[in-house]
């Protein structure tokens, strides 16, 4: 196993366990995707990795070919199966290494570390960030460009446009420019559109930024 699919494997393991000790109440909570509870993102992580192209296709076709509310949908219906199901599948992913076909290995980890984020923040249960995965998520996020951008709410490059954002955890940058310093966590919240208090970021081009993003 390579290097990258080792992080895979550990960041779908990680999360499988944390989800296991969750109370029936937690599964309920809304994530950080708006319109998602935690059981709903748990449901897309369990099985959109093994959708096959026919039902993949039905699926954008009942969804009018909008990708988002695709993913929401199926989130959904699957989050139907409920806990043991997707707990065994969640499990079974991690030990196949399954994606879906044509996606890189690193979305496939830029999933499994965003989407634990979008269920452990709302519960108040972050963990840190794993020091070897984080680097190749931000750097993906930081340099994606559209149409891939639609599924994360906007373009995080036009936000941090002419900025320099600073990890203070962990040793990761990007950019040139005012500094914007946060933990490695707040900075993936920044990167994929997700919802960051003022007083998480700091440093020069902070208020540049959270004007951006408003």
């Amino acid at each position: 196993m390579g290097e990258l699919a080792a992080l895979v494997r550990a960041e779908r393991l990680s999360l499988a366990d944390f989800l296991e000790g969750l109370a029936p109440d937690d599964w309920a909570v809304p994530s950080l995707c708006a319109g998602w509870t935690v059981r709903d993102v748990a449901a897309h992580l369990a099985w959109a990795p093994v959708q096959g192209p026919r039902e993949m296709l039905g699926l954008l076709l009942r969804s009018g070919f909008r990708v988002n509310r695709l993913s929401a949908d199926a989130a959904r219906r699957w989050a139907e199966r409920g806990r043991d199901a997707i707990l065994a599948q969640l499990r079974e992913n991690a030990a196949s290494g399954a994606r879906p076909a044509g996606t890189p290995e690193t979305a496939a980890l830029a999933d499994a570390v965003v989407h634990a984020l979008d269920i452990r923040r709302p519960l108040g249960r972050a963990g840190p960030l794993d020091p070897a995965a984080f680097p190749i998520v931000a750097d993906l996020f930081a340099t994606m460009r559209w149409p891939m951008t639609i599924t994360i709410g906007g373009n995080a490059r036009e936000a941090m446009r002419g900025l320099r954002l600073v990890a203070s955890d962990l040793p990761w940058s990007h950019g040139s420019g005012p500094e914007v310093r946060a933990t490695a966590e707040s900075l993936l919240l920044v990167l994929t559109g997700r919802p960051v208090a003022d007083d998480e970021l700091s440093g020069t081009g902070a208020s540049t930024l959270l004007a951006r993003l408003r």
